[in-house]
């Protein structure tokens, strides 16, 4: 012990380390994560300077910041400039919301899983595909400079969604999640920070972490995120780009301004920042909205998937890339993906040449439709946040619950939907809410149960 005394002083954390164990960073890293994980330090909890800490263990400063540096990298700490060091609010959250079965005895409100009656033309389709003499050609490995009429097909889908770009700018992933990884892992290095929302897509969570990049949660002014603070993080936090859901945010449902598009896009452009512009919703939008990439082609990957419009057993995303970045992304995509399936990208390409998309992606807005009267019709008294075209809603939390609390209760009582803590970012302090899916419930019928269930629980918080 240092020959200060600490018996008396006020500190968040007192570790008692055994010095013998070597490396010491590490053995402290342990004992760090072992006490978050078992709930000695919770969520939101500011750790000592790292100074008093070495003070307190009687060790080299040095020691304690590689301790600490390995925790951020697990995402278990938040850093935050001229604030401190905090224990991360989703450090303990489950960012998996796709469960290997699907849940047994619970209602499905969780996962944002399509109407599933527009699958009818695919099969149609996939059927006269397999009557043609060469379909052999479908099961073999697919090479990029064969599927030049399949990028017109790309570029089709991706100027539906709001954005003009030409073939020599696509690439193709299999789905969305695989091209966020391979576009972090061509353009970051471990410790490096992006910025996101504060409560962002877990998926892009799981992807950090793996790849130990850091997210920095950016703050939002008028629910969305504010172009003033992206350039603080530009200019404080050492960011290098961020990611991005403009159209129907997961999870809170907003739709960012055209206004603020220009701004962060100009912004981006200023500080040579990259953005991830995620595009899985903005085909669920009644009309396009200019995407953020439209002020900033050189700065913006842009990624149109299939999951959320079409469906999502085809794992295709079309990736439009600018020229700078796309022989590093590309080969991102080819180490982590190989090939995309030729049987899925061609099915798709015949499926959006033809306009059969738009049959599809109207079927999708017509049952969403229907589907948010049903909640609109048991939740109107509540904040329950979502356009009538939306596959979730965002619903605020009435009293003092948290929504990992009310997570719980709702699947004691037989409905899973998906907690605030899930999507929450660094220290960031999740919203009292969850979000409801709408679309994964299999009829209207088991949708109207689910949600009877949650409007008494609900009531019962007032």
């Amino acid at each position: 012990m240092s020959i200060n005394s600490f018996e008396n002083y006020p500190m968040s954390w007192k570790p008692s380390i055994d010095k013998n164990k070597k490396p010491i960073y590490q053995a402290i890293a342990w004992q760090l994560e072992e006490d978050i994980l078992n709930g000695v330090l919770l969520p939101g909890t500011k750790l000592p300077p790292q100074r008093e800490l070495a003070d307190y263990l009687d060790l080299n400063l040095s020691t304690i910041s590689k301790a600490f540096k390995v925790c951020e990298l697990k995402g278990l700490l938040s850093a935050t400039v001229g604030s401190g060091t905090f224990v991360s609010y989703d450090a303990l959250s489950n960012a998996y919301l796709l469960e290997d079965t699907k849940p047994k005895h619970l209602i499905e409100m969780g996962a944002t899983l399509p109407y599933n009656a527009s699958y009818e033309p695919l099969v149609l389709k996939l059927k006269n595909m397999l009557q043609e003499t060469d379909y052999e050609k479908w099961f073999g490995y697919g090479r990029a400079g064969e599927s030049i009429w399949q990028k017109d097909a790309a570029i089709k889908l991706i100027r539906r969604g709001g954005y003009e770009t030409t073939v020599d700018h696509i690439l193709f992933a299999n789905g969305g999640q695989n091209a966020i990884a391979a576009t972090l892992a061509s353009l970051c290095k471990p410790g490096d920070r992006i910025g996101a929302d504060h409560h962002t897509y877990p998926g892009l969570k799981t992807i950090a972490a793996l790849l130990s990049v850091q997210i920095v949660p950016i703050k939002s002014e008028n629910n969305e995120m504010s172009p003033n603070a992206f350039e603080y993080a530009c200019k404080h936090d050492n960011i290098k780009g961020i990611y991005l859901i403009p159209d129907y945010h997961n999870p809170t449902t907003t739709c960012m301004s055209v206004e603020n598009r220009k701004k962060i896009a100009s912004i981006a452009k200023i500080y040579n920042q990259f953005i991830i512009e995620d595009a899985a919703y903005n085909l669920l939008n009644e009309k396009p909205i200019p995407a953020v990439a439209s002020f900033a082609p050189e700065q913006v990957i842009y990624i149109s998937s299939l999951s959320k419009s079409i469906a999502p057993g085809l794992r295709l995303a079309y990736v439009a890339v600018p020229s700078r970045l796309k022989e590093s992304i590309s080969k991102a995509l080819y180490n982590l993906n190989i090939s995309v399936s030729p049987l899925f990208s061609e099915l798709a390409a015949r499926t959006i040449v033809s306009n059969e998309f738009e049959n599809i992606i109207k079927v999708h807005q017509d049952e969403a439709i229907l589907r948010n009267k049903i909640v609109n019709k048991h939740l109107s008294e509540y904040t329950c946040l979502g356009s009538e075209t939306g596959i979730f809603r965002w619903l605020l939390l009435p009293g003092n619950i948290t929504g990992a609390e009310f997570e719980k209760l709702a699947a004691q009582q037989g409905v899973q939907v998906y907690a605030a803590e899930r999507f929450v970012v660094g220290n960031s302090c999740p919203e009292r809410a969850v979000r409801v899916s709408i679309s994964a419930a299999e009829t209207h019928e088991e949708l109207e149960r689910g949600l009877i269930i949650l409007k008494g629980l609900l009531k019962n918080l007032n």
